[in-house]
């Protein structure tokens, strides 16, 4: 499992006075309100940057860190992925997973026969759908809905699933 999880992406500087728009990857974009750390990984680096102001923007969340004060201070952060760790994240209900520990889970069907690889999450407004790559390199698209996921076991890595008629 992953031990940080991504809640957002440094898109661009804001103003002149350190702020900085943020792309959110978080289901729940007023979390940032609640935030007071965050890790940022520039790629070369991994950093801890205390969050001093929290404001939104449209679809964008505006971050001021402490201590970084001038458009100078946050130009090179562009692209910049914004993490917390497993402590900070949010709580989860009963069946509800972080994206970041479903992808690369091996999905069987109910008599136990590999069905392939979970690749990918798509959001949709009714419900999550799951990217599955058959073992023949075909694409199954199946939704996260409690007749198609029978049992998902994040410890071992593991899903079993009903694939409803016609989707195959």
């Amino acid at each position: 499992m992953e031990e940080v999880l991504q809640v957002g992406i440094i898109t661009t500087t804001h103003g002149v006075r350190g702020e900085v728009k943020v792309f959110p990857t978080t289901d729940d974009v007023n979390r940032f309100k609640k935030l007071k750390e965050v890790i940022l990984d520039t790629g070369r680096e991994k950093l801890t940057l205390e969050i001093e102001g929290v404001k939104f923007f449209k679809q964008m969340v505006i971050l001021k860190f402490k201590g970084l004060d001038t458009m100078d201070d946050v130009t090179g952060l562009r692209q910049a992925g914004l993490y917390v760790t497993r402590d900070n994240a949010v709580k989860l209900s009963r069946d509800e997973y972080f994206i970041a520990d479903l992808i690369g889970m091996d999905v069987y069907d109910e008599a136990d026969q590999p069905i392939g690889s979970l690749e990918d999450v798509m959001t949709t407004g009714a419900n999550d759908v799951y990217v599955i790559r058959m073992a023949d390199g075909r694409e199954l698209l199946l939704p996260a809905i409690k007749q198609c996921i029978l049992h998902v076991d994040i410890q071992g890595r593991r899903m079993k699933a009903h694939v409803l008629e016609g989707l195959i």
